[in-house]
């Protein structure tokens, strides 16, 4: 018999370039493609479910659930608990009430690609990445987010399959939940 696990979903371009999706409507597509005790945080598309699948055939599954109910190309990166948890506690970065700290989910090698990025761009004034554990950080003055230099990556198409991106505090909502 299989093992249930929980996972989150964080899913790529979910109410931004025209892509408008209610959370509830999300976690039904979820439910119709198996999943269990569905739950969305926020409308940033961050579902926390169950299965007894693995988290890449979940992916798949999913991916596939999305793009024939929205009519888009879905892409959304699958994260245990354990995961989840490492991202937020290895942040590398201390609270600033003028900053903002994201880390992005994606695929193995990820973080490379970021800095690599990352370092071959202008940068804000306290602008900075890390790269701990292999995931990558980035701290932005708040209101720099998607301005010339590295804030322009978030929405490249070109990397539009590779990862999304979330507030560290995100994270932490998460986790409360999970």
């Amino acid at each position: 018999m299989s093992t249930v696990s929980t996972f989150v979903a964080f899913l790529r371009g979910v109410n931004v370039n025209g892509t408008s999706m209610k959370m509830a409507e999300v976690s039904s597509v979820f439910e119709k493609a198996g999943m269990q005790n569905v739950i969305s945080i926020l409308a940033s598309g961050n579902i926390i479910f169950q299965t007894q699948l693995t988290a890449s055939a979940a992916r798949s599954i999913l991916e596939n659930a999305m793009s024939i109910h929205f009519n888009y190309e879905a892409f959304l990166f699958v994260k245990t608990k354990d995961e989840a948890a490492s991202i937020f506690d290895n942040n590398p970065f201390q609270p600033d009430p003028d900053f903002h700290i994201y880390s992005f989910i994606g695929d193995i090698g990820l973080d490379k690609i970021l800095m690599d990025q990352f370092e071959n761009m202008t940068h804000s004034v306290g602008e900075s990445a890390q790269i701990v554990t292999n995931n990558f950080y980035w701290k932005v003055p708040k209101g720099n987010t998607l301005q010339p230099g590295f804030g322009k990556i978030l929405g490249n198409k070109k990397f539009k399959n590779l990862f999304t991106s979330r507030n560290i505090n995100t994270f932490e909502k998460i986790l409360k939940k999970m």
